[in-house]
């Protein structure tokens, strides 16, 4: 016989040949109580001498060996054919690992040793007779020199055990594991990971850093029909050609996990999200629960990443991370797969289970508003919490838009600031022709999905569904509350950028801080608020000196990434002269924001007070003609005049008013107008 190839592969011989699949489910006589590690312990008591009949009563640890190897013996005299005939018959508790040892070839010796090893973390009885039978050296754990002893019937004279278990296919993939590195090879106890043995009983097991999703994920039920289609399609395109990498790009974790295990479920498998780079005694861990590795990566712009290997794991991989950077790996071609918004009909279906409301205010949502599965799926639940506190079961248009509108759960809370006040018509007051021109951005944000419907190719080639407006005009014009009068109109959460939170001194770290700031605004469907917003989008300079390089850099993917920007985004600052020409071309609309004309003023200050003061229409007359002030000003200087007036318990008077006015000139560093200055 053969018996050099035995320690290669789990089928090296006709003689001793591991089970087939479909010999693994065939019945077992239970009334035969052998396993695999019954074998191995046997071949171990067969190195014991056996207990003398005339001595005292035998140790437990004794008793014990001596059982095994009687057990064993009944199945013929050489330990290869008690073993071969094993094989054609395996007990059930014996299937996790032979499974696992066809999947990576496991040798005869591997399976045997992963078999005792395992057996060691449960059976406390075997732990103490190895621990006897290795006396004084050796532990409760098995050492390679008694696995030499041991098995070397099964493998023949000619195999070097302990260099080929240190070197096998068990140890590379984290099977099994040495311990006490400093002593030598032959007295260096073998381990197999715990939660490796608690798969190889049957249990679910968890390691860190990595969840399992359930084969019948409710996550999934989020996706609409030509999602889970495609899903379905790149599954079938991966059992093809399993050694492929898919990389899932979507601006939500949640959606991407969704469909990572649309695919998994596809593949009757489950899916292991996994987020550390570790690798050790994964592969078995993933074979042994049918799990498909899905790593979950953040990338910023220009930044690559090589996936890390498996060891001996030749089936697909998926990837889940943002719209930028690029995925590599060794030795396997990568896919990319950005996740679609769902088309104006799936949303109307999504929008209509959701929330069980009429099919008209579904049209109305999908029609107006690009919201993936998973967010209508959280809007749904939030606008029936509001409907909840309103005493109502069934949403309502405006709680859906109250729900949308307090922009939870976006992914922006911590480089973006929420600014949920509601704006009314009331509240802005601008000239006509700038309330016109915000109507006009009204219009181009409602209509942006679907545009380009029965246009020609010139205008359907990379149109973009995003809308970016730039809002100009000095300080205190009404920029800001302009850009919240969008938003309420719309019914979108707005959120004003913390560049503070943004920008970083650390290279690169500023584009991968945009990078995650606008795929969650993009999936979300919220309007971005750029403040002063020339800081981030301004001219490209001459390169003197590495700030400057890394400075147009910045701009550079600023201005490429706002132009595939699939949302709405709104800048504001004081002049149009500080941003740089190329970014000119990539706005839909600019207003500017001229400082009020009297009329305005007027208005601005009867907004502003309300109905409870006492101040004569003459002198409003007068301060609108006078105070040349924007919307901003008048506001301080009316909150200025509310303490005055609260403090002597009496409305607010012409007197208060030129108070806070004086004040507001002076940190204008101004003089105030000559006709206020007489009444002050």
């Amino acid at each position: 016989m053969d018996t050099s190839s035995t320690a290669q592969h789990c089928t090296p011989h006709p003689e001793r040949t591991m089970p087939t699949q479909e010999s693994l489910h065939e019945s077992h006589d239970e009334a035969q109580p052998l396993m695999l590690r019954t074998i191995a312990i046997g071949a171990i008591a067969a190195l014991v001498p056996p207990h003398a009949s005339d001595d005292d009563s035998p140790p437990p640890e004794q008793v014990y060996l001596e059982h095994h190897l009687r057990t064993v013996s009944q199945q013929g005299d050489r330990w290869d054919e008690r073993l071969s005939r094993y094989f054609q018959s395996p007990h059930p508790s014996d299937h996790p690992l032979l499974h696992l040892a066809q999947t990576l070839r496991l040798s005869v010796l591997e399976v045997l040793t992963v078999a005792l090893a395992a057996a060691v973390e449960e059976d406390i009885l075997l732990g103490r007779a190895l621990a006897r039978v290795q006396a004084p050296l050796g532990g409760s754990r098995p050492t390679v020199g008694l696995v030499e002893a041991a098995f070397r019937p099964f493998v023949g004279p000619t195999i070097r055990i302990p260099a080929t278990l240190a070197t096998g296919i068990a140890v590379q993939c984290g099977l099994l594991s040495f311990s006490n590195e400093g002593a030598p090879l032959p007295e260096r106890a073998i381990t197999v990971p715990f939660h490796l043995c608690m798969a190889l009983q049957g249990h679910e097991s968890t390691i860190a850093s990595a969840t399992i999703e359930p084969l019948e994920s409710p996550s999934i039920g989020i996706l609409p029909p030509s999602i889970l289609e495609q899903a379905r399609t790149h599954a079938a395109a991966l059992r093809e050609r399993p050694h492929r990498i898919l990389v899932i790009r979507s601006g939500s974790l949640e959606e991407g996990r969704a469909v990572a295990s649309a695919i998994a479920r596809a593949l009757n498998l489950r899916s292991a999200v996994l987020e550390a780079e570790t690798t050790t005694s994964l592969t078995p861990w993933l074979l042994l629960h049918g799990l498909l590795p899905v790593w979950r990566l953040t990338l910023g712009p220009a930044e690559r990443k090589t996936l890390p290997e498996l060891p001996h794991y030749h089936g697909p991989v998926l990837a889940i991370c943002g719209p930028e950077g690029s995925i590599e790996a060794r030795d396997a071609s990568v896919i990319n797969w950005s996740v679609p918004v769902p088309t104006r009909t799936e949303r109307v279906d999504l929008w209509t289970a959701t929330l069980e409301s009429p099919i008209d205010v579904a049209r109305t949502l999908a029609i107006h508003h690009r919201h993936r599965s998973d967010r209508i799926l959280k809007l749904g639940q939030a606008a029936r919490y509001q409907a909840h506190l309103k005493g109502r079961t069934q949403p309502k248009m405006e709680d859906i838009i109250a729900a949308a509108r307090a922009g939870e759960n976006t992914g922006l809370e911590a480089l973006a600031q929420p600014l949920t006040d509601d704006v009314s018509d009331d509240a802005l007051v601008v000239s006509p022709p700038v309330r016109q021109e915000l109507s006009t951005l009204l219009l181009r944000c409602a209509s942006r999905d679907g545009l380009t419907e029965h246009l020609g190719p010139s205008a359907t080639t990379r149109y973009r569904p995003g809308v970016r407006a730039l809002f100009v005009g000095p300080s205190g014009t009404g920029k800001t509350l302009a850009a919240g009068w969008v938003a309420t109109q719309l019914g979108l959460p707005l959120f004003r950028v913390d560049l503070a939170s943004v920008v970083s001194k650390y290279i690169g770290e500023t584009e991968k801080n945009l990078a995650q700031l606008l795929a969650s605004a993009e999936h979300a469907e919220v309007i971005l608020l750029f403040d002063e917003a020339d800081s981030l989008f301004g001219r490209r300079t001459d390169v003197k000196d590495a700030n400057d390089r890394f400075a147009n850099t910045q701009t550079n993917y600023l201005l490429q990434r706002i132009e595939s920007y699939e949302g709405i985004v709104i800048l504001t600052s004081n002049s149009r002269s500080r941003f740089d020409t190329a970014f000119t071309r990539r706005l839909d609309l600019i207003v500017e924001f001229p400082l009020p004309g009297p009329e305005e003023r007027r208005a601005l200050w009867q907004s502003h007070l309300g109905d409870q003061h006492c101040i004569a229409p003459k002198d409003l007359n007068k301060l609108a003609a006078t105070a040349d002030l924007g919307g901003g000003h008048i506001r301080n200087v009316v909150l200025a005049a509310a303490v005055l007036a609260r403090t002597h318990h009496r409305p607010i008077a012409y007197d208060d008013i030129v108070q806070g006015l004086r004040v507001e000139y002076r940190k204008l560093g101004r003089q105030m107008p000559v006709a206020l200055t007489t009444d002050a």
